[in-house]
């Protein structure tokens, strides 16, 4: 089936099945304390590890899981937690807690060499006005249980000038970075409808890094139609390719070619594979270049491989 997809006037067609293809779990995160994951990233500095939060009303914390969904727990604190399996006499390990930051509504994680970026950009509502990303220097998890913020950057969109606005493009789920730049793909919503999807999406970038006032996003493009609403997004380690996860009301994750000049990314040449049966999608990274993990609000994990996408031509 070819649909017709518009992007900032330019005709896209998409070959992809009817049906999508159906994705079966190749792991779970099975540690109690993650029940509503968010976020995920993969470190650059420790191997097999990755970055997990949870979303909204959750305490302020991070999680390190292997790719398997195992727990990493620092040994000295193994005698009074445990990770993955219940143990008498033992609490759920808490992970390692962030000072000096609230969860409002945390919804992607980032990474820039030791760096992270845990953004608390959430926006169901388009109402907010606090609206901003955490700076964390990355603790080493097999050693640490607990870390601090580096710095809270306060941020907001460039062309909402009411709160809400007429038009909810403002929620946002999808954080990422390319070459030491922040970029946010926006989270459509039909207005006054929070659970009705509109299936376009802007990217934004920060340009400015100020703690004291509020730094105003750069608005860099944006597509009318990805199919379903933008939940998370990814780099390859290479740089070059930009994974862009859709959740509803057609699932599937979008492959970019950012390798050129510039940074309007959605206008690149790609390729897309339409899903099913993975449940609410919330969370995508890369494990290596040709493979992708996706993890959903219900903590199952699923691998991806790039060379399954079909290309989309123009």
């Amino acid at each position: 089936m070819v649909s017709a997809l518009l992007m900032g006037g330019v005709g896209w067609a998409v070959q992809s099945p009817p049906k999508g293809t159906p994705l079966v779990p190749v792991a779970q995160v099975k540690h109690p304390p993650i029940d509503e994951m968010s976020g995920i990233v993969k470190s650059q500095r420790y191997s097999n590890t990755y970055w997990v939060h949870n979303d909204s009303g959750d305490v302020p914390r991070l999680f390190a899981c292997r790719a398997d969904g195992s727990l990493i727990v620092p040994a000295w604190l193994s005698g009074s937690f445990f990770g993955d399996t219940p143990v008498e006499g033992k609490q759920a390990y808490p992970g390692v807690g962030v000072s000096l930051a609230a969860n409002y509504d945390w919804e992607d994680i980032a990474i820039d060499g030791d760096t992270l970026y845990v953004g608390d950009v959430g926006n169901n509502g388009n109402a907010r006005r606090d609206l901003g990303v955490y700076v964390i220097p990355e603790p080493n998890p097999a050693e640490v249980g607990g870390t601090r913020i580096l710095k809270w950057l306060p941020v907001a969109y460039p062309d909402q000038q009411a709160f809400p606005p007429a038009t909810w493009h403002y929620d946002c789920e999808a954080l990422f970075v390319v070459k030491h730049k922040l970029y946010f793909l926006t989270k459509w919503r039909t207005s006054n409808q929070i659970g009705v999807p509109d299936v376009g999406t802007s990217l934004y970038r920060l340009d400015t890094q100020y703690t004291d006032r509020t730094n105003v996003l750069k608005l860099v493009e944006t597509r009318n139609d990805v199919g379903g609403w933008v939940t998370a997004a990814s780099v390859s380690p290479d740089g070059k390719t930009l994974a862009v996860l859709c959740q509803a009301p057609v699932q599937s994750v979008w492959l970019f070619d950012i390798s050129g000049g510039g940074d309007k990314f959605l206008s690149r040449p790609a390729r897309r594979l339409v899903f099913t049966g993975a449940k609410q999608c919330e969370a995508i990274c890369f494990e290596d270049a040709n493979m992708l993990l996706v993890t959903n609000e219900q903590r199952d994990i699923f691998r991806l491989r790039t060379a399954e996408f079909s290309r989309v031509t123009r």
